[in-house]
């Protein structure tokens, strides 16, 4: 039998890198994508690269869009302050349009490598309210997929998997600990020093440290001034 290939779309945050220790135990070779889209920092894609050296992706890939050059992100336009506390509705560390961004960069990539599986670590209950971690956005992008590709006219359809999409922070970490993910390759923090290390007080941090906490399982994050 033919090895099954599938591609990661791979952040450096815990959430992807669960997904793909979870893509490579259903014994996919996985081809680690990574996207530099004019984020605050590039501590992310340090742990990109980490991660995928350590958690066996076969090749590992970083593409570049400049999102920055839009704006209208705190993760993108440094005039913009990360919040230090919680907000109501779609915050303003949402990056318009990233995720289907992403999504089409892997739906391309996967067309080349002949790939029909599609990896990406969105969450919808412990994710902030953004729009394209949704059900129903995954949906619509998988229908998108079939539609608009030479594999998907031809009866060999791109599947989206999100297997973190109704899970907790705890129920991510303790799946990815059985997997032997290790937790302080990876920077979840929207405004990690050069270093990686953590600031603690953004949303980000504090569903991390929450979810550690309800996991039992010690915090391995590294923080700003610690």
């Amino acid at each position: 039998m033919a090895e099954a290939h599938a591609v990661v779309l791979l952040s450096g945050g815990l959430d992807s890198a669960t997904a793909l220790a979870i893509a490579r135990e259903q014994r996919f070779v996985c081809h680690a994508l990574s996207v530099e889209y004019g984020q605050r920092h590039a501590a992310e894609l340090d742990a990109a690269r980490r991660v995928a050296a350590a958690h066996g992706a076969c090749e590992h890939r970083i593409m570049r869009v400049d999102l920055a050059g839009i704006g209208g992100s705190a993760l993108t336009d440094r005039a913009i302050p990360v919040p230090e506390a919680p907000s109501e509705g779609i915050p303003v560390t949402y990056v318009p349009a990233r995720n289907t961004i992403m999504l089409a960069l892997a739906l391309a990539w996967a067309e080349v490598l002949d790939a029909r599986d599609i990896f990406i670590g969105v969450n919808v209950l412990d994710a902030s309210g953004y729009p394209d971690c949704r059900p129903e956005f995954i949906e619509a992008f998988g229908r998108l997929a079939q539609l608009a590709t030479r594999a998907g006219v031809e009866g060999r359809p791109c599947r989206i998997h999100t297997p973190l999409i109704g899970w907790t922070k705890a129920e991510i970490i303790r799946a990815g600990t059985r997997l032997q993910v290790d937790y302080a390759q990876t920077v979840s923090c929207y405004q990690a020093d050069a270093e990686g290390r953590a600031c603690g007080r953004c949303d980000a941090c504090r569903l991390r440290r929450a979810g550690f906490a309800a996991a039992g399982v010690p915090d391995p994050t590294r923080y700003q001034g610690l």
